[in-house]
């Protein structure tokens, strides 16, 4: 089927399905970066559970910390989440992505900004959840082994339980970064030029994501 516009149409099932995915990381509006210990987070709010991708040509960090924890659901009898919490004081993105695709939904929400090498995406007290980073990461004075609970380069937050392992750097570059999230949250987040886009499937039948 098709719509008056000769586009596919796509059932309610679907739309309602990518609305829900997408909800959390829509308001976040361009969510980012890295981070297993069995350290617990507090988070300010509960995660929708829903993984979303994260890219960057290059991310130029002050301040960065590093530990393990686990999120909340909202979903009640769900398990907690486990995640690598990381932390960055203030960021630098380099032609940032962010997307969110529904499990079996034909439909993919974009998020891009910062793609002016001058004008830069910018964040402040950036905390982020993932499960996988992929990169080539440079780290200047770093401490790996350091105790989760006394960290505080990453920002007020990006600290883990007393005991639990942890490892802070003054300075953290990675270049062709590729995430995936659960979460993110910042004291601000400036995206330039920012371009928020509904996709749908391409030629190979799947809709664009950042990769």
């Amino acid at each position: 089927m098709k719509d008056a516009q000769g586009d596919p149409a796509y059932g309610r099932t679907n739309w309602r399905r990518f609305a829900l995915a997408v909800s959390v990381p829509t308001v976040a509006a361009g969510a980012l970066v890295f981070g297993l210990a069995s350290g617990a987070f507090a988070a300010s709010f509960a995660i929708s559970g829903q993984p979303f991708k994260i890219s960057a040509d290059k991310l130029d960090g002050t301040g960065f910390s590093q530990y393990g924890g686990k999120q909340e659901t909202a979903k009640k009898g769900d398990q907690d989440v486990p995640v690598a919490m990381s932390g960055i004081a203030s960021a630098k993105l380099y032609n940032l992505c962010q997307s969110v695709r529904a499990p079996g939904s034909p439909i993919s929400l974009t998020i891009r900004a910062g793609r002016d090498p001058d004008s830069p995406a910018k964040a402040t007290n950036l905390l982020i959840g993932m499960s996988e980073l992929n990169g080539n990461a440079e780290f200047t004075d770093i401490n790996i082994g350091q105790d989760a609970s006394t960290l505080g380069q990453g920002g007020p937050e990006a600290k883990g339980e007393l005991g639990a392992f942890g490892q802070e750097a003054s300075r953290v570059v990675i270049t062709d970064l590729k995430q995936t999230a659960v979460s993110t949250t910042a004291g601000t987040f400036t995206l330039t030029g920012l371009n928020l886009k509904i996709n749908f499937p391409g030629k190979d039948g799947n809709p664009p994501e950042c990769f």
